[in-house]
């Protein structure tokens, strides 16, 4: 990590006693939210009360992200900030888990003595272990970075505690890489690519919906690939198809897809399957030629440009959501001017940009003819600002139309609206829907899906009014 050592000062020592009463801060993506679900749920079974008051919490949880460098940075951020509770007696056990853990364990040991256990990705399990008082947590057992032999998968009984609203909820299908992108270190901090069963997945989803949950969201490093492992051919198809069947569930939303795997059948089930959310999220990272092949993803804007026609022909209606990176090393203009020409061709429903973020241990570190910051940061300004047109003209286009939406309550930004989201739009990353009026005696409650006439729009938003309950 750069500079790890800056990002630390020193704290106080541990203090032994009986630690019941547990707090999290879960950092990163759904995944990783998961595993801290797992890791509460874990706990709960355990005796242990877990507790979404920091303050109260005797033991703190920290689960890392170790993906780029500003997620670093916020995650030792937050072990400080867990220390100096310790410190300052508002806690007695810091316990640092994730994909931090793995990539820089021996780092974090050394310059953080304080934090007394670090668990990585494969030690999600052993959480109840270095939550007990009684535990030695400096012997517990080591992964080497890198190590392909990681097999941690959970299951359909595995104990979670929902970190998400009750109505919806995320499902990690798979676990682990196998991609070979220059820009990434995943797989050497989550292992080699494996598939959960097919039955396993079916069960959590069944005991899901009997707890009320509405929305099911599929998540893995490589959604596409789901069964590949197992011998299956088509698997996240057939998935999608049994699971959009379940009694009690509305939407089932599948999240990080490669392009290299999009079938004509997964694309078919999505067309025909009503609770199957007419949703692509596709992370592509660019479109130009050269860029793609330095980045070790292949394929040309040409060859996306087909996809993306293919998959909205199949799929009417489709929602097409995508991230990409800006100042890749070797990015040049004429590159980046490619990227904004796809983008403004497709006109994607959703676009995420990141700034190239150079990490060692990843094939992309050693890459020559590195893009300046400030350059990779005005190019992705550059391709926000187009983003925000499109969007912005894509929503009006709604304006006049009557859409469901799932009801979450109220507004995240004021307190005078209530909002939600409709199948187009995922949480936390895509925009959402405000709602400013209901008929007279109307109260909906989050998680119901109701009919929004919409009325206005922002560049990300959209504005309407409750017609009628759309369940």
């Amino acid at each position: 990590m750069k500079n790890l050592s800056s990002l630390v000062t020193c704290h106080s020592s541990l203090i032994t006693v009986v630690m019941k009463k547990v707090g999290f801060v879960s950092l990163g993506c759904p995944k990783n939210l998961v595993d801290s679900e797992v890791m509460m749920g874990q706990l709960k079974q355990a005796g242990f009360e877990i507790t979404s008051d920091e303050g109260e919490a005797e033991t703190l949880v920290v689960n890392t992200c170790g993906f780029i460098e500003s997620a670093k940075k916020e995650s030792i951020d937050a072990i400080l900030a867990a220390v100096r509770m310790k410190a300052e007696g508002q806690c007695r056990r810091v316990v640092v888990a994730g994909c931090l853990v793995e990539r820089y364990r021996d780092e974090l040991r050394a310059e953080i003595p304080e934090v007394d256990a670090f668990i990585g990705t494969n030690q999600v399990s052993q959480i109840t272990v270095v939550c007990d008082e009684k535990t030695n947590t400096r012997s517990l057992p080591v992964l080497p970075i890198g190590n392909q032999s990681a097999t941690y998968l959970y299951d359909e009984s595995t104990p979670r505690v929902l970190a998400t609203p009750g109505y919806s909820a995320y499902i990690k299908i798979a676990e682990g890489c196998d991609r070979p992108c220059a820009f990434c270190f995943i797989p050497q901090m989550r292992g080699h690519f494996r598939s959960r069963r097919f039955g396993s997945i079916l069960s959590e989803a069944q005991a899901l919906a009997e707890q009320g949950v509405k929305e099911l969201i599929l998540v893995a490093q490589d959604s596409s690939r789901y069964g590949e492992d197992l011998g299956e051919h088509d698997a996240l198809a057939h998935l999608l198809r049994e699971l959009a069947r379940l009694d009690g569930i509305e939407w089932v939303r599948v999240m990080y897809t490669y392009p290299t795997h999009i079938s004509d059948l997964f694309l078919d089930v999505m067309a025909s399957e009503r609770k199957a959310v007419k949703y692509l999220d596709m992370p592509l990272q660019h479109a130009a030629q050269k860029v793609l092949k330095l980045m070790r993803r292949g394929g040309n804007r040409a060859s996306l440009e087909r996809l993306i026609a293919r998959a909205r022909r199949r799929v009417p209606g489709l929602a097409v959501r995508t991230t990409f990176i800006t100042g890749f090393p070797g990015e040049t203009e004429e590159d980046f001017a490619e990227l904004l020409t796809f983008v403004r061709n497709v006109e994607f429903d959703r676009v995420g940009v990141f700034t190239y973020s150079d990490e060692e241990g990843t094939p992309a570190f050693a890459l020559p003819d590195k893009v300046e910051p400030p350059v990779a940061a005005r190019r992705r300004a550059r391709l926000m600002k187009e983003q925000q047109r499109i969007s912005r003209k894509r929503n009006k286009a709604r304006i006049g139309s009557t859409v469901r939406v799932l009801f979450e309550g109220e507004s995240e930004e004021t307190d005078l609206l209530w909002q939600g989201r409709m199948e187009t739009q995922s949480p936390d990353i895509d925009g959402c829907v405000l709602i400013n009026d209901a008929p007279d005696g109307f109260n909906p409650t989050p998680g119901e899906f109701v009919n929004v006439h919409i009325t206005a729009a922002h560049d990300y938003d959209l504005v309407g009014h409750i017609v009628e309950s759309g369940q």
